[in-house]
């Protein structure tokens, strides 16, 4: 269902004696399962133009670092491969300083018939002179399939189910009539894995936060990550999916964040699979699908999430009756930062994040809670909690991210039995965490890093 998932973003007409069609890449960082370039494709056949894979890397996005540079580079080598044996054109245009200009961006546009970007919440839809189409790919039944915000998972979930079969298809195999034979751009910058070090190096971007060894980029990583899930985690998931200790969970936010898979094709892939070997797949299913959509749907019709405004009403007359409850302990966002609380068990959660570059989904939970209990009001609790999430995490910057991070404030919950500071937002504790969990096995684990 293709047509449901493009909009047209302006009046403007096609190009005459173009070159190409052009793909402006900003989320959907793979060539396969990618309904965006699938447009573009058919577009191209139907004008009997080639067509053009733009990548954009820039030093100027927030909390541009070492890390982030390198998990999207580690990509783009093999993204430019994948399109080369399709017959499709690859460019990368990575800018070294923060005023770049615009310089590369706009030949590439320049030579273009239509232009096709990734459809996502907080994408921007630059103004152009020629025709511009937005195309969703990022989520299985299209976000804007839905006109209004979900209150919770449970009211998304049967509109969800009516309709879902329909959305739950391959998408189909790229078939490109006529090969890019054009000049590659001038501004491109062909990317060799052993080079990636010194081309970040050379970026003026945040060199202290160091790529994450544990989840390099890249879609044959994350390919190799997706069928060890299936083989030897799906069917531990449902029983052993909030115990780190366990390692039942996927590991695949951050190549869904990072656009290397899609969440479609790995919907499809899980649900074959458990048909295949007789296992039963629907937790993890509600998490990709219900879950992570209803994330998608929040973002679509929410502005940036730095605000408490956006919570239920519930949510935040409760936080504001307890905003003067004692906090004790109390931390300022550097004592989080660097991991130095009391807690021993709040700290692994932040070193995990600091060094892997993600958190385990369930203590992530717990990380968000104690964060609002130590800090000296929610909205700082908030901003903390967005920075080093946005710092640090190869998921973050997401709308699952922010969904989860809200999450902790009330979003998408309902109201608990009161107490203080958190009112009647649900809370997590310690105890809590040693009674469902095996803490001390995490703790270990998370000690050894390096």
């Amino acid at each position: 269902m293709l047509t449901d998932r493009i909009r047209k973003c302006n009046q403007a007409p096609l190009r005459p004696g173009a070159r190409y069609v052009l793909y402006r890449c900003s989320v959907n960082r793979r060539v396969e399962a990618n309904h965006a370039l699938t447009f573009v494709v058919e577009l191209a056949n139907h004008l009997g133009l080639p067509v053009l894979f733009y990548e954009q890397l820039g030093c100027e996005y927030p909390y541009a670092s070492d890390r982030l540079h390198t998990f999207a580079l580690q990509g783009s080598t093999e993204t430019a491969a994948r399109a080369a044996r399709l017959g499709i054109g690859y460019a990368l245009d990575l800018r070294w300083r923060r005023r770049s200009g615009d310089a590369g961006w706009r030949s590439a546009l320049a030579r273009a018939a239509a232009l096709v970007v990734d459809d996502y919440p907080y994408g921007l839809i630059a103004q152009t002179e020629v025709a511009q189409y937005a195309v969703d790919s990022s989520c299985i039944v299209p976000m804007r399939t839905w006109d209004e915000r979900a209150y919770a998972a449970y009211s998304l979930r049967p509109k969800m189910r009516r309709i879902l079969d329909r959305f739950l298809r391959p998408v189909p195999a790229l078939r490109v009539h006529h090969r890019f034979r054009v000049a590659v751009p001038e501004f491109h910058t062909p990317v060799l894995p052993a080079a990636i070090p010194e081309l970040v190096g050379r970026c003026e971007i945040d060199h202290s936060v160091p790529p994450s060894a544990q989840f390099p980029g890249g879609r044959a990583e994350a390919l190799r990550r997706l069928r060890r899930f299936l083989r030897s985690r799906l069917r531990r998931y449902a029983r052993h999916k909030n115990d780190p200790a366990m390692h039942a969970t996927s590991d695949l936010s951050p190549y869904l964040h990072g656009g290397y898979l899609s969440s479609l094709e790995v919907a499809l892939a899980a649900q074959n699979y458990a048909r295949e070997n007789r296992l039963m797949a629907d937790e993890f299913l509600e998490e990709l699908i219900v879950r992570r959509e209803l994330a998608f749907n929040f973002a679509c019709h929410t502005e940036l999430p730095h605000s408490l405004r956006v919570l239920p009403e519930w949510a935040r007359a409760t936080l504001q009756r307890h905003k003067r409850d004692r906090r004790d302990p109390a931390y300022a966002r550097e004592q989080f930062d660097a991991g130095a609380t009391d807690d021993d068990l709040w700290n692994a959660t932040q070193r995990e994040l600091r060094v892997r570059g993600k958190i385990h989904g369930y203590f992530r939970m717990y990380w968000g809670k104690k964060i609002l209990e130590w800090s000296r009001t929610p909205e700082d609790a908030l901003q903390t909690m967005i920075y080093l999430n946005d710092r640090y995490a190869l998921d973050g910057q997401d709308p699952n991210s922010y969904a989860n991070i809200l999450w902790c404030f009330g979003l998408h919950d309902r109201p608990w039995p009161e107490r203080p500071v958190y009112g009647t937002v649900r809370s997590m504790s310690r105890a809590g965490m040693e009674r469902k969990t095996d803490v001390p096995a995490y703790l270990r684990e998370i000690e050894a890093l390096r």
